[in-house]
Order: structure tokens, then sequence, then C-alpha cells
């Protein structure tokens, strides 16, 4: 599409002030349409305007040459995303569309309100936003307080509906796919949820179900939408002056019949047709001889035979479905389905052109045709549709001519026959398409006279494509009206507006679109020209097109002539200028159908054909329906046309046929006549894609639909007045800030406003001052909002300017201080560096000494070693030299040295020799000498003595050295044995090595040879190491099997001490754990209860209303003349409500009288012909079966219960001695394996766990047994008790008719007095009672009452035998009551078996036509089924009385002769006896009434009345009673004193007196209730009277339960006589009903005031008002009464809960039911504020926020004041807490989206996205990205409920079901004191 940037798109005046740099504006853009964009500097008029666009950052210049070239501004951020346009500053067309987009894609907004126009965006997906909850948060509320919804435009429509008595009409109108129908749909819902039920009505229901049928025969797939309406349509939804649904109507306009006959690319025909031909293989659908679409030429011609998603052929069932719910037959749906496959077939019937030889190729327009025989489609579609074939040959070639004299037959032209066939079906799907409108419409007709309905039109918008044809022209035509009646009602409003404020105005310049429609419809006009060309024998488009170009073109500027063609022109129409083109126009407007075609269909075999063209009466014709009428082709006098069609009525034959535009037209001018004389409510529906896409905006797609649909033309009328308008309150501010202190007058803030604006806005036209309002022209606030945040923000600069000096001077002391401080150990740092530095510098210094010592000393300790090196290589060299000289002189003297050597020695040998042997033969001659004298010397003493001096030290010296070696050689041997002792280790060790390694040989394939060396001498010296520490090793292997076993032996102690512990903890954790589940189940049974309870309390809610219903219908059938069943079931109703158990239910007499009430003011013969009253009928037939099996199943019940009763006492207690015999045995079972399991434990203890065990073993076996046993057992007695109770089902105590039992008592009477065994147990029976009265009243000794009465022991076996005889007595009546079992039971059969043969009549009946259903048989069915209903119901009741009253008879009888039965042995005859004291009042008394046993005692606080005085006791104390009479004295006062009463009746044991007395207080507590049911002191004085008396009766009841807490003064006085538990029921629901009626009073007064004390006040002291000019909405009332809230705040609240709590308290109303009350009050306060927040985008901000916490934290300190804060009441108030965080929370990082996640837990994630969603920022508060809300939303998808995750809105209606607990009073009943102000004193108190 190409932007028509011609199109004025700014409508806000031009100020050059704010042109200044950083201005923001909108730039044009060739793909978005438009672009932000921000001024680079301050724009001078005259100059260019340089532009920095926001999408690329790059700079734009713009050329501005007047006012209109200046781009648009933007809108302060703040107020984007408002929900109503005209709301804001800047109104224009990018501001428009970038609102639409922020509110849709950013926020998922669908809905915007454009001023009086809601804009419906279609999101492509379901949205959660169409619920009942939804649709209860909207109904009632304003529609400028809640967000944009079609619910609010519909409750807006209803509203004044309602208060004005005026019709309404809601215009839904876009292009095709913008979801008009969905909108009109939900808007219809609405209408009957709050103007029926809370459920679908059955008007809804059918409407509903039109729609397959609508959208079957009316939709098609078209290249925009698969599910286009090829049809307008408007609903008209009829209320009565209840404003209730009681009918519907249906008008269609301008079905699309060109789509039958012809398809673009990609488009298909009519759904209907697709659906066939995908059903043809069922067999019904057999003789329609369908197939493929593509066989056929009126449904391949598109190429798309099928739609994606849609499933053509449970589509179709859908439609049957949908036609047999509005009431068409099966065999009438085959009829239509006829009719459509014979359109089908007409397709295919093909008709060829006759050519000749000399024939050209292109067919001539005169050229003659004819139809093959061979095609067998037209044989096909003439027996579909019951005609002559050969006829229907003829004519579809021929035509007929008729003349003055005689009648012609010319063949028609190849065109015309084809024009002629296409004509004729497109007629006959058109005709067929009404037909079904029509039975559609009877069945949505009212049945009574409409007081107002509103209007739902379903139109299509504006259409321009490619090619635009005739069906285009007709709706831009039909748009063109539309948009002028809307831009009328738009300026009306405004008009209204300033009227109302008395304003000075001037007219406003808008669009008047009234010449274009002047151009179509004005003689001469497009239309009249169409219609001439028509009438034209041979009139064509060609010409029909150069007339509109001689009459239009230059004279109109709405029309031109295009460039290129010839054959088309161009409409200037509102919205765009179309071309359309002219062909096929003449032929459309035509509409031409063959006379002879519509004479062969009118004669019809088939009745339903016939009916399709029978020709009506045009006169008497609706011209609402639009029903288009065939035009004549060509002008003939009146005589030819009474010829033509003589056979047709002579008065409308003189009327000329008008052509589909004049009708057209005619039927836009009833509808605009309509529509202006309704109050329109306009719906603009959108298409933001041409992709179906969820959630995506095209700029270009949305600006064209919006120019369209006219939103723009509202926004540039409310910018041409005054658009922004702000109360004075609102304005004073706002803007105080802008005054001055001289201006600022409170009092008068009107003339405040007027000074401050003409100081600040100097033109006096640019604001109005109104009565309540200032009136600003547009741009005029955005320019206020300039000023004022100007000012602010120089009031920051200058607060930033002195904080931040303050804060400068601060931080300069601090830092001077500072600097003080560190200059002084700056300065010292100094001084230590110095001393640092010089110290450095002589350490530096000594180090450099050192350095360059040691550097010299190394080069020179370098140098000589080099020198030296030198002159050591340089000696080494001559000392090498030297030393070869010296070695070569050595050699040679040694040789020489050895030469003269070995020539010395052997010199020398040979001397020596000689010398030697001369010294030896020289010293043997000496030695021999010496010898000689030796041995002479040894022989002498003195030589021993020389010889001995020194052997002792060496004799010491050896020993020592022998015993050093002795020790080393045995050290040496230990050696050589451990030696030994290794090599063995060594050797044995190489052998397991070699194992070893032949082992690791099979695992390691390859290891190195080095490796292995290494291991093996690591391995060696490991094993030497460990042969070493062998020993040391083996005791510590000693030490560690000892500690092992003593460490076992510790273990088994342990084990010992922790099984002792381990039985204990399992003892205590099944403890726990039994204790766990008794308190899950104890929750989930209080669960159930708490269900239970609150479906029970729901039930008696529903049934209060239907009491309150039944009450209204008797009163107006008094006013009527009714039949006497009528008085009859009445009557009954009334003496069952009045009964006083509840348990006769009226609903089936209401519909009864409601059926009969219907028929008699609709009339009998209007009756019979009304479907609802047979669907009715039908109910109420399902519901008396339902009732009927319901009592059957009543009476077994109740047989099984009197049954189980009635069972002997020897049969108990010989059952009871058994089960506790059974029970000793188990016990004493139980102990010995306790002491078996003790003496197991203290085996186990000792050491012996084995044995132990095992005995655990044995004892686990054991208890299997026993439990199977056990199981068994219980499963065995479970079926006895099962088969003894059937059998007992059939033997139980019960009583029929009156006349019945006393047969039977008379018979059984006879048999028994046969032998005069009935009067010897009547006087057995009689002296029993005596006796046991005796002994019961007198206080003497029993020797004396046994003497005073005589030989009574005597009589002991006459009192078994009479015992006897009354048991014989009881089985003869127990015989008796099963044959009248047996016979009620048959008679409920018999009414069964009628039920079902009546149900099948009225079902034939339903099956007939209207005209042929009697109303006598349905009347005279009502009567009989309700007769005889109403008399198995009083059967039933009378039979549960008498069964009640014979167990009476029976317990109290048993219990008397076995009371005899122990006391007679004991009797013995004595001579005094009180007899005479004894009351005779049982004498005359038969002998089945209860027994009363009487003791002396004093019998006190009773109240004795007399029967008579009970209407008035009544009246006194609760009809004529006033809740202030009671002040000052005890709280439920006239509750003591009905009991009191009770007690009375009790005492003297009248159960007539006690029914009537209990009867006649709940009838009247109701009446009262009732009669005061809006005074919240009645109410609440009467629940505390109700609850007094129910926890009275409890409490004096006698049971163990609800005496435990008595006294023993207070359980001497309980009730002996009766049970009153049933009438304790009557009492709680009672007490339901009236705390329901409380808790309404106090919704209906607190409800109105929520929101505008938790959102609307300010509180907290936060204004916060925005900007938005504050447009609000168009109320329904000029005093809207929402107007009367703006001053209620918290404490309005606080303070209405104050008096209510005051007002229960001094009623005395229980603090458990007060806190309940509370509870269900706050409540209503935290769902109506979350409701009312989440529909509110101005609400969801910070300061709200802060002012919710406010608001709770008041609340709760009141609760808290009032002791009512607990976790029940915080749980309450948690999700309205967790609101206001998550407004107040920071929405930016990941750890806030982890914070809110965490932080609303009780919220739902549809409610959390909504929320941040809808979050707006204030002012100087950045906006929430979508990315963070994504973040949220992807966190919180781990939640398990997600059905509870997608729900929005909280049910405010939930009531909490409500408990009453158990408060004994401790008043003592003859403490109470009756003041005399209440007037009964006939009454005397004992």
């Amino acid at each position: 599409m190409s932007i028509d940037w011609a199109f004025r798109f700014n409508y806000t005046p031009v100020d050059y002030r704010v042109y200044t740099k950083g201005a923001r504006v909108w730039v044009r853009d060739p793909d978005e349409v438009w672009i932000g964009g921000t001024l680079t500097k301050d724009y001078k008029p005259g100059g260019n305007i340089e532009v920095e666009l926001e999408e690329d950052g790059l700079e734009k210049t713009l050329k501005i040459k007047s006012k209109d070239d200046m781009p648009p501004l933007r809108n302060p951020e703040i107020l984007i995303g408002e929900n109503d346009l005209t709301s804001l500053s800047y109104l224009h067309e990018p501001a428009v569309l970038y609102n639409l987009n922020v509110r849709f894609i950013q926020n998922n907004a669908i809905y915007t309100y454009c001023g009086i126009v809601l804009v419906a965006i279609n999101p492509y997906e379901q949205l959660p936003l169409y619920g009942e909850d939804v649709i209860n948060a909207y109904h009632g509320q304003d529609m400028a307080g809640m967000d944009p919804h079609i619910f609010a435009v519909a409750e807006e429509a209803f509203k004044q509906l309602t208060r004005f008595e005026q019709d309404q009409s809601i215009i839904v109108s876009g292009e095709s796919g913008a979801g008009k129908t969905v909108s009109a749909k939900y808007a219809m819902r609405y209408f009957a949820t709050v103007g029926g039920s809370y459920e679908e009505t059955q008007v809804e229901k059918k409407v509903l179900a039109s729609n397959p049928i609508m959208e079957s025969i009316g939709n098609a797939k078209t290249t925009r939408n698969d599910n286009s309406s090829r049809f307008g349509k408007y609903v008209e939804i009829s209320f009565n002056k209840s404003h209730h649904i009681i009918g519907a109507h249906m008008r269609t306009y301008l079905l699309e019949k060109s789509r039958v006959v012809f398809q673009a690319s990609e488009e298909r025909n009519y759904h209907i047709f697709y659906q066939l031909c995908a059903s043809t293989d069922l067999p019904e659908f057999k003789e329609l001889q369908l197939g493929d679409p593509d066989a056929f030429f009126f449904t391949n011609q598109g190429e798309a035979p099928e739609v994606v998603g849609i499933n053509d052929r449970q589509q179709l069932e859908d439609t049957r479905d949908a036609f047999q719910l509005v009431g068409i037959s099966e065999e009438t749906q085959m009829s239509i389905f006829r009719v459509v496959a014979a359109v089908l077939h007409f397709g295919n019937v093909e008709v060829k052109p006759e050519r000749g030889d000399n024939s050209s190729i292109e067919l001539k327009e005169s050229e003659l045709c004819y139809l093959e025989k061979e095609n067998e489609n037209i044989g096909i579609l003439c027996k579909l549709l019951g005609i002559d074939e050969s006829q229907m040959r003829k004519w579809l070639v021929n035509r007929k001519i008729v003349t003055v004299r005689e009648v012609l037959t010319k063949p028609l032209p190849y065109q015309h026959a084809l024009n002629g066939r296409d004509a004729l079906a497109k007629h006959i799907y058109a005709q067929l398409f009404k037909w079904i409108v029509k039975q559609v419409n009877k069945a949505l007709v009212p049945t009574i006279k409409a007081q107002n309905f509103i209007g739902v039109l379903d139109i299509y918008g504006f259409e321009m494509f490619d090619i635009n044809s005739f069906e285009q022209f007709c709706i831009n035509y039909a748009n063109e009206k539309l948009q002028q009646q809307f831009t009328q009602h738009v300026f009306k409003l405004e008009q209204e507006e300033y009227i109302r404020e008395k304003i000075e105005w001037n007219m406003i310049d808008f669009y008047d679109n009234q010449p274009c429609i002047d151009l179509i419809e004005n003689k001469l006009g497009i239309l009249d020209l169409l219609d001439e060309e028509c009438m034209v024998p041979k009139g064509n488009d060609d010409n029909w097109c150069q007339k509109l170009y001689s009459q239009h073109v230059k004279k109109s500027k709405h029309f031109s002539k295009p460039r290129t063609s010839n054959n088309s022109f161009v409409v200037h129409h509102f919205a765009d200028k179309v071309e359309y083109t002219a062909e096929g126009f003449v032929e459309k407007n035509r509409d031409n159908v063959n006379d002879e075609h519509l004479n062969i269909l009118r004669a019809s075999q088939y009745e339903f054909v016939a009916e399709l063209f029978r020709d009506k009466n045009a006169k008497v014709q609706d011209p609402k329906k639009a029903v288009v009428k065939p035009m004549a082709a060509a002008v003939r006098t009146q005589k030819q046309f009474k010829k033509s069609v003589g056979s047709q009525d002579k008065k409308s034959s003189k009327e000329m046929k008008k052509s589909v535009g004049s009708q057209f037209r005619d039927s836009l001018k009833i509808l605009m006549s309509k529509l202006n004389s309704t109050t329109p409510h306009y719906v603009r529906c959108i298409k933001p894609n041409d992709c179906k896409e969820p959630f995506s905006y095209e700029p270009k797609r949305a600006v064209e639909q919006l120019r369209a649909c006219g939103v723009l033309e509202t926004i540039r009328i409310s910018a041409a007045g005054f658009p922004s308008r702000w109360t004075y309150p609102e304005f004073f501010s706002r803007y105080r800030v802008l005054m001055l202190k001289k201006e600022i007058n409170k009092s008068n803030m009107r003339g405040t406003a007027e000074k401050i604006l003409n100081r600040l806005i100097t033109d006096p036209d640019k604001y109005q001052f109104g009565k309540t309002k200032i009136f600003f022209r547009a741009g005029q606030v955005a320019y206020m909002e300039k000023l004022r945040a100007d000012l602010l923000k120089a009031a920051c600069i200058r607060m930033q300017k002195t904080v931040r000096g303050y804060l400068q001077r601060k931080r300069y002391n601090r830092m001077k201080a500072a600097a003080i401080v560190l200059q002084k150990h700056v300065r010292a740092m100094n001084a230590r560096r110095l001393t640092r530095f010089m110290r450095r510098t002589r350490a530096a210094i000594r180090l450099q000494k050192v350095w360059r010592r040691y550097h010299q000393r190394k080069a020179y300790l370098h140098i000589r070693r080099a020198i030296i090196t030198i002159q050591a290589f340089t000696r080494g060299t001559f000392g090498r030299r030297y030393y070869k000289e010296v070695l070569r002189q050595a050699r040679a003297t040694t040789i020489q040295r050895y030469t003269r050597g070995w020539l010395a020695r052997r010199s020398y040998q040979k001397t020596r020799k000689s010398i030697i042997l001369l010294q030896c033969c020289t010293r043997r001659m000496y030695a021999k000498k010496e010898l000689k004298r030796l041995k002479i010397e040894a022989k002498s003493v003195e030589h021993f003595k020389k010889l001995n001096r020194g052997m002792e030290n060496k004799i010491i010296e050896l020993q020592q050295k022998l015993n050093q070696q002795v020790k080393i050689s045995s050290q040496n041997k230990e050696k050589e044995e451990v030696i030994s002792k290794l090599e063995t280790k060594v050797k044995e060790m190489e052998t397991r090595e070699v194992e070893m390694d032949v082992l690791q040989k099979k695992t390691v394939v390859i290891e190195d040879e080095l490796t292995k060396i290494k291991r093996e001498l690591e391995e060696t010296r490991a094993e030497r190491d460990k042969l070493i520490l062998d020993m040391k090793a083996a005791q510590e292997q000693y030490q560690q099997e000892k500690d092992v076993l003593e460490a076992e032996s510790d273990k088994l102690r342990k084990d010992v001490l922790e099984k002792e512990n381990l039985l204990k903890e399992q003892d205590e954790k099944l403890e726990g754990e039994i204790k766990r589940q008794v308190e899950v189940g104890m929750a989930e049974l209080k669960k159930e209860l708490d269900d239970e309870r609150y479906n029970h309390q729901k039930l008696v809610q529903d049934y209060s209303r239907l009491e309150q219903r039944k009450q209204n219908l008797e009163d107006e059938i008094k006013t009527l003349e009714v039949q006497p069943m009528e008085r009859h079931v009445v009557m009954d109703a009334k003496e069952g409500s009045e009964s006083g158990y509840g348990t006769l239910s009226t609903t089936e007499s209401e519909d009864a009288e409601s059926v009969a009430t219907e028929i008699a003011e609709q009339g009998q013969e209007k009756a019979s012909m009304d479907m609802s009253i047979f669907l009715k009928l039908q109910r109420r037939l399902k519901d008396l079966e339902k009732d009927k099996k319901q009592l059957e199943q009543d009476l077994e019940k109740k047989d099984n219960v009197s049954k189980g009763r009635s069972d002997s006492l020897e049969n108990e207690l010989h059952n009871t001695n058994l089960q506790i015999q059974r029970l000793r045995e188990e016990n004493t079972k139980l102990k010995g394996e306790v002491d078996m399991y003790k003496e197991s434990l203290e085996k186990a203890t000792k050491g012996d766990t084995t044995q132990a065990i095992k005995v655990y073993n044995q004892q686990i076996e054991v208890l299997n047994l026993e439990n199977e046993k056990h199981r068994d057992e219980i499963i065995r007695l479970k079926s006895e008790h099962l088969t003894k109770q059937h059998k007992n089902s059939t033997e139980v105590e019960d009583a029929g008719t009156n006349t019945d039992r006393q047969l039977y008592i008379d018979q059984a009477a006879e048999d028994l007095n046969q032998d005069g065994d009935l009067e010897m147990a009547y006087q057995s029976l009689k002296m029993t009672n005596h006796l046991i009265t005796a002994l019961s009243a007198s206080q003497s000794s029993l020797h004396e009452t046994v003497h005073k009465y005589g030989d009574l022991a005597g009589t002991q076996n006459e009192l078994l035998i009479q015992k006897l005889i009354l048991e014989k007595e009881l089985q003869a009546q127990t015989k008796n009551h099963e044959h009248e079992v047996k016979q009620l039971k048959e008679e409920l059969k018999k009414v069964m078996k009628d039920n079902n043969r009546q149900q099948e009549i009225i079902g034939e009946n339903l099956k007939l036509k209207p005209e042929d259903r009697v109303n006598a048989i349905a009347q005279h069915e009502i009567t009989r089924l309700t007769t005889e209903n109403m008399d198995l119901m009083e059967q039933n009741e009378y039979l549960e009385k008498n069964v009640k009253k014979l167990k009476k008879q029976l317990k109290a009888a048993h219990k008397k002769l076995t009371s005899v039965g122990e006391l007679a042995p004991s009797i013995t005859p004595t001579t005094d006896s009180p007899v005479a004291l004894l009351p005779n009042h049982h004498e005359g008394t038969p002998n089945h009434g209860p027994a009363v046993r009487h003791k002396e005692r004093d019998l006190m606080g009773i109240i004795e009345y007399s029967p008579d005085d009970e209407p008035r006791l009544i009246k006194s104390i609760i009809l004529d009673f006033r809740p202030k009479m009671n002040d000052g004295y005890l709280p439920g006062l006239p509750a003591y004193i009905i009991f009191m009463c009770i007690r009375h009746a009790d005492y003297t044991n009248n159960d007539q007196k006690i029914k009537t007395l209990l009867t006649g207080v709940i009838n009247s507590i109701k009446k009262t209730v009732k009669k005061h049911f809006e005074e919240f002191e009645y109410v609440s004085f009467w629940l505390t009277n109700t609850c007094r008396l129910l926890h009275n009766l409890k409490q004096y009841s006698g049971e163990e339960n609800f005496s435990a807490q008595n006294s023993d003064f207070q359980n001497e006085h309980c009730l002996r006589n009766f049970d009153l538990s049933e009438y304790r029921r009557v009492m709680n629901d009672l007490a339901v009903h009236i705390y329901q009626m409380l808790v309404r009073i106090i919704e209906n007064q607190v409800q109105q005031m929520i929101v505008p004390a938790m959102l609307e006040s300010d509180s907290a002291g936060l204004t916060a008002n925005k900007p938005t000019g504050m447009r609000g909405r168009s109320s329904s009332s000029v005093n809207n009464p929402q107007q009367e809230m703006r001053n209620v705040s918290i404490e309005s609240i606080i303070k209405q809960l104050s008096i209510y709590l005051a007002v229960m308290n001094s009623h005395g109303v229980d603090p458990q039911l007060i806190r309940q009350v509370m509870k269900q009050t706050f409540y209503l306060v935290t769902s109506t504020t979350i409701n009312n927040l989440l529909l509110r985008k101005e609400m969801c901000h910070w300061s709200k926020g802060v002012q919710i916490r406010y608001n709770l934290s008041e609340l709760e300190e009141w609760l808290r004041t009032n002791n009512m804060f607990d976790q029940g009441m915080e749980n309450i108030l948690e999700p309205l807490v967790q609101i206001a965080q998550l407004l107040q929370v920071k929405k930016r990082t990941d750890d806030d989206v982890k914070l809110i996640c965490d932080t609303c837990s009780m919220l739902t994630t549809t409610q959390i996205v909504k929320i941040l969603s809808l979050y707006t920022p204030d002012e100087y508060e950045s906006r929430t990205e979508m990315s963070f809300i994504r973040k949220v939303q992807h966190r919180l998808k781990n939640r398990s409920d997600m059905k509870r995750e997608a729900q929005l809105l909280i049910d405010s209606r939930h009531q909490i079901p409500v408990t009453f607990p158990y408060n004994p009073s401790s008043v003592l009943l003859n403490e109470i004191q009756i003041p005399a102000t209440f007037n009964i004193n006939y009454v005397q108190c004992i």
C-alpha cells in the first residue's frame, strides 16, 4: 500500500514556541509511516528543522514552507499508552498509531477508546478476557472507571437501557478478518449474562446456534480471511420490563450472490458447498451425487478447495446440530441440502454455441446456443429440485416474448444463456439464504411484547481491492451513510458537552460526506443512472460509464475518471479514493431471472422448493427484510405485462420490480432510521497484519483502517474543539506550582484558574471556562505541562544548587580538617623519609665502597689468575722439557745402576754364602754351649721369677682380647644366622616373586625389564624390612584383633541399645505417623465438610430464593382466576413450607404454574405453537421422573434405618457379649505377645541377638497371620451385615394412607383379640406404665411401693406372656407393612411407566408442525402429573411421620418391658404407696404414645403457656419485637424464652404442641427477616437468637458430645421425650440463610465504598494526577452515582465496619461468627480492589501501591484493635499486600525478577503479567521494559497449577462456608427474668 501523504494528519494547531532543541517530533517514513526524532537545534520561523532520527541516529533536514509542513510533536512519555486516544495532548495520526502500537505490542491491550469509539485490534490468539468473572467485574461499573473492553461498551448500553428505557445499538464494523463477529458475539453474551442468568440463556444458545448456520451459508474464504462474512447482520435483542432477554431478531444485508458463480484466485465459494462435498460418502447424501469440489465449476475456480485448520466434514456436523437446535427437522435439512447440491450441478450445465462453417473463431454476441443431451447434470439438478427436465432444458436456451396477439419463443444468444444460468443459480441460493434466516428468526421470536431492545450491527467495513465491483460499491456506500451518522453523533455529543458547561464556542468545521452520498443516491446520481441503464433493453456497462462521465466529471469533486480506462470510474470516499470497474454493474443490479425459470421452480413436486419461489404480495412485504426482487429485462406496456403474468396477482403485477441498488438503498435507509432512533455505541475492529500472526503490528495496515473506520475523524473533531478538559479542583491540584502566592484562593478555584491562565496563555481562544470544567484547545495541556516541567526543573535546579552548596561546604570543612591531619602526618612522614634517605645514602656509599673493592678485587684476581695460568703453562713447558732430559738421564743411570748392582750382588752373594757358612758353624758351636748353660739356669728358682714378672699383664690383656673375640664371634654367628634366615626368606620371596611374575605375565603382555628389576629390588627391600619388623607386626596384629573383639563386643552392646531406642523411636514414629494421618484425615474431612457446608448453604440460599419466588407466584395466582388443580398445588406447597422441616420442594409446582401462566397469557392458539413451552414440559417430565426415583430411594433408605432399629435387644446383647469375649481373648493374646517381645528384647540386651531376631521374626509372622485372620473376619462380618441389611430392607415398619393403616390395625387387633390376648396386653402395658411412673415419682422405699400395689411379684410370668403377645402384634404389623410397601412400589412403577409414556407422547408431538399441536393434551398432562406428584409427596410425608411415631412407640414399650422385667423379681408387697399422687392422664391415652418418665424434682426454667396463646406469644417475641426492646437485657432473651416454652411442651409430652411451636417460630423468624431484609439491626438480632436457640437445643438435647460441658444442674433439665435433631438441622439452615442475608447487607453497603476508599482516595497524601486532560467517558446519567463516593476514604469503611461490629456485639453474636462475617467482608474488599485494579490502567503506579499499603495498615490496625487479626485474616489480605509490593518494587534487573516471583506467591501468573503490562510510571520514572516482563513470565512458567495461573480476576461472589461452633450457655434457665416490656403476662414461669 502506498501512503497518501496528502491526507491531513495533524489536527493540533502549530505553536513555534515548543519547537526547541530536544523537542521530540514525528517524521514521515515510507516503511514505518512515522518514526520518532529529536530536534538538534531551536527552530526559527522561515528556516529548516534539523532532526536526529531515533531508529538509526542519522540526521535529517526537513524543509518547512508552511505550518502544514511542521512535523507533529510527540506526546510526553507519561501520556504514552493512554486508554483514550482523545486524552492525548497532541492529537494527530502518528500519536494515534504509536499509542495503539504501545498498548497492543507492549501492554497486550487489544482495546482502546477513541472518544465514543472502542478500537478493538484482533490479537489472533485466545485471551482470558471474557470469563464470567470479567463480566461480573464490569457489571454495574462506570465506563470511565474501567479499562477499555467490549464488556464496558455493552455495560454502558445496558445501563442506559435500564435507566432511561431507551433503545440502544452497538455498531461493530471493520474489514474482513478484523474480529467483528467475535466482538458481536461477546457483546451478546454479556447481555445474556446480565439480562438473564449467570449462565447462557435459551435465547443466547439459539443465537449462538445460528452462527454455524450463517457461517456455513454466508461465509467464505477470501484472500484476507479464511472465514469472511459476505453479508451484513443486525441482531435486535429484546428485553422485557424487568430487563430480561425474551427474544431476538436478525436482519441481513447484501449477500454476495456473485460468489456463487465466480471466485477469484485463492478464494472459495460458500462453506456449505465444500461441507457437502466432504460428506458425500454419508448414506443420506448418496442421492445428491456429489464428489470432489474440483469436479464442479462453481467450486473449482479459486483453485483452493481446502482451508488449513478447517475440517469441512466436522463443520457440516456442527451445522446440522445447529439446524436441529433452531427447530429445523432432518427432513427439512435434507431439502436444504438438495437445493444446495442442485446449485452445484447448475454450474456443470454446459451451454455450447452453435457454429456454422463460416463462423469466426471468436463468439459473437448474437450467436445461438444449445444444451448437450449427454450432460447428466441437468437431469440430476431437476431430480433434486423436483422439476420437469424438458422444460428446464427448453427455457435455459430460449426466452418467451409476449406480444399483443401472441406469445413467441426466441432462442437466447450464448452469452445471455450463460448469464441466465448464473442468475438462476444465484437466485436459488439467495432465496434459500432468506428462507433460513426467516426460520432462525422464528426460533428467536419473543413470546411476549418487548419493552426495549439492544441492536448489534455486524457490518462490513470500508473495502478497497485491486478490482472493485458492484459489491464493494454497495459496501462503501453503506459505510458512507454510517460514517455520516457517526460524525453527526460525535459532533452532537461535543455540542451537548459545550452547552451543558455553558461555554462560548464556534461551529466545528468537520468533514461532511453528504456530497458523496448525494453523488450516489440523488437524482441522476450513480444509482439512479444505473437503474436507468438497467431499464434500457440493451443497456450495458459502457453506456452507463459514458453517462456517468458526462453527468459528473468536472461537476462533482467526489467523482473523477481514470486516465487509462474508459470502463471505470473513481469515487472520492471519506476514507480514500476507490476506482470501480464498471463491468458487471448493470447485470448485477438487474439481477434478472427468467420468469419461465421461476414458474418451473414454483411447479416443483417438493413443497419446500415451491415455497422458496412462491410469489409474495409486494404490498405486504416487510421492507426491513431487504428482499431482493428481480428486475424486468425490458420496458413493457401495462397490457403486455398483464398478459405475461396473467396467472399472478393483478395488484402486485402493476408494480415494477426494484433493482438491487434500489433495494439496498431502501434497506439502508430503514437501517439508518433504526440506528438514529437508538443511542449508538461504536466498535471499530482493526486487523493488525495480513499474516494472522499473534500480536504483530503493521503501521501501514493500521493507518489504512483507522482512516477508513472514522477513528481519525473522531480525533480531528475532538482536536477542532476543546479536547482537554479539567475540573477546577484537578486543575488547582495539578498546576498549583504555576500559581503565585497572591493568586491562590482555595475557596474560589475558578477565579484562581482564570488568573493563572490569563497570565500564562495570552490567547483567550485557547481555553474556555465552563461551569465545572476548564476546556483547552489541543496542545495547550502539553504547553502547560512544559511550563510546569520547566518550573519544577528550575526549582529542582535551585534545590540542587542549595543542597550541593551545602554538601560542598560540608565536604570542604571535612576535607580541611582532614588536610591538617594529613599535613601533620605527611610532614612526619617526610622527616622519616629524609632520615631513611640519609641512612640509605650512607648505606649506599658503603655498599659502593664494598662493591667497588669487590669489583676491583675481582678484576685483579681475574688478571692474576690469567697471569698464573700463563706462567703455569709456560713453566709447564719448560718443566716438561727439563723432565724429559732428566728422565733420559735417570733411565740411563738406572740401567747403569741395575747393571752395576747385579754385578755387585753376584759377588756379594758369593762372599755372603761363604761368610754365612762360617758363621753357622761358629754359632752352632756357641749355641750348644749356651744351651747347656741355660738348662742349668732354668732349673734354678730365680729364673722362674724373672720369667713370670710380665706374664700377669699379658694374661689380663689376652683375657680381654679373648672376651672381645668371643663377643665378636657370637655376633658374627647371630649375623650369620640372620643372614641365613634372610637368605631363606629371600629365596622364598624369590619363589613367590616368580609366581607373581607368572601371574603378572598373564595380565601384562609387555613390561619394561628395567621396571621389573627396580620393582624386585624394592619388593626385596620391603620384605626385608617386613621381616625385620615381623615381631612388631605380630604384636600389633594381636593387639588389633584384641581391639576388634572388644569393639565388636561394644558394638553388640550398642546394637542392643540402638534396637531398644529404635523400637522406642518406631513406636514414637508410628504414633506420630498415626497422629499425622489422623490430622491429614481430619484436614481432608474438614475440607470436605467445608465443601459440603458451602454446597449446603448454597442450596439453602437457592431454597430461600425459590421460596420467595413461590410466595410471589402465590400472590399473583390469588389475584387471577385459576383452575382448582392450581389452587391445590399452591395449598400443598404452602403446607409443606410451613411444616418446619423444609423437605418439600416447590420447584416443580412453580414450573407447572409458570407454564400454565404462560399459556394463559399467550392464549391457546399461540401457546400451542410455542416451542419453549413444550421444551419446559419435556424438562418438567424429566424432573418428575427423577423425583419419583428419589422418593423410592428415600423409602428404601428409611426401611433400612427402621429395620436396623427394630432388631431385638437379645440379639444385640448376644452379639455384644460375643464381641466382648472375642476382644478379651484377643487382648489376652496380645498381652502374651507383648511379654514375649519384652523377653526377647531383654535377651538381646544381654548379647543374644540371634535369638532376639528369631523371636522378632516369629512375632512378625504371627502378627501377619492375625492380620489376615482379622481381615477375613471383617470381610465376613461386613458381608453378613449387608445380607442382613438387605433382608431387613423388605421387613421395615412403615405406614400407608389413613384408610389402609386403619384397616391393617383393625385386622391385627381382631387376630390378637380372639383369645383375649389384646385385652391382657393392654392391661399389662397399662400396669407397667403405672409401675414405672410410681417408681420414678416416689421417694419412699421400694418395699412400700410394692406393698401398695399388691402381689405384683406373682404377675411376672403374666408380664412375660404379655411381652410375647406384644411381639406377635408387632410382627403382624410388620407383615402388614410389608404388604403396604409392595403396593407402594407397584404404584411407583406404574407412575414411572405413565411418565415414560407421556414423555414419548410429548416427544412425538414436538416433531409435528406447530399448527397440529394441541394445547389441551399438554394441559391435561401437566394437571395429571402434578396431581400425582403431590399425592406421592403427601403419602411419603405421611409415611415418614408414621414411621417415626411407630419407632418411638416400639422403643418406649420395649424399655418399659425391659425395666419391668428387671424390677419384678425384687418387688415385695408393702402397705404404703403414693398412688393417689400419680397422674392419671396415661389411662385415657392409647398405648402407642411415647412414655414420659417423671422424677420428683424441682422443675425450674419452664414457661407454661396455653396452645391458644401460642400465636400471641410468637407475635409478641418475634413478629412485633424490636431489637431495641432487648437493650440492657440478656442477649438472645427471645431465644431463651422460646426454649423454655419448648421445655414445657417436652415436660407435658405434647408432640403436637412442640411441632406447632417450632414451626411457628421458624416461619415467623423467616417472615421477620424477610420483612426487614435491608435492616442490619434486625438481621443481626435474629441471627443471634437463631444461633442461641440452636445452641440451646444442642445443649439440652442430652447427647454426650453436647452435655459434657454442662453442669449437673443443667444436665438434669435436658429434654426427655423428644429428639429435635431434625429441627436442629432446620434451625441450622435458617441460621445460614440469615447469615447470608447479613453478609449481603454488608456487601451492598460496603462494596460501593471499596474502590473509592482503597484506590481513589488520597488518604496517604500522595497526589499523583496525570496530565491526561481527564476527558471522561460518556456517562449513562447526568447525576452519576459515582460522583457521590468521591469523599469516601478508608476511614469511612472503618467507621462503617465499626458500626456493624458494635451492633453485633450489642446483640451478643458469637465472636467466632463475627470473625467469619468480617472474614467474608475483607475477602470482598480484597477481591473487589484487585479486580478493579487489574482493569484500570491509571491505578497501576507506584503512588497507588503506597496508598494501598497505607489503607491496609489502617485495616490491619483496626483488626488488631478488635482482636480479629489472625492467620486466616492475614491470608485473606495477603494478595492485596503482594499487589502493593509489586507496584512498589523495582522493575529493572534479574534480581528484581527473582524478588517479584518469590514475593507474589499468591498472585497468578496472568495477574502479575497484567499488572506489569499496565504499570504506568510516575513523572520521573522510566517505563517497564517488555524484556523484563518476558523474564518474569518465563520464570513463572514452572508453577504447577496452570488452570489457576491462567485466572485473571478473583471471584468476588465466592462465599466462605459458614460454621456455627457449638457455644453452650452458662445462664441458668431458672434465673432468667422476663421484662414486663415483652407483654407476655399470659404465660407462667415455673
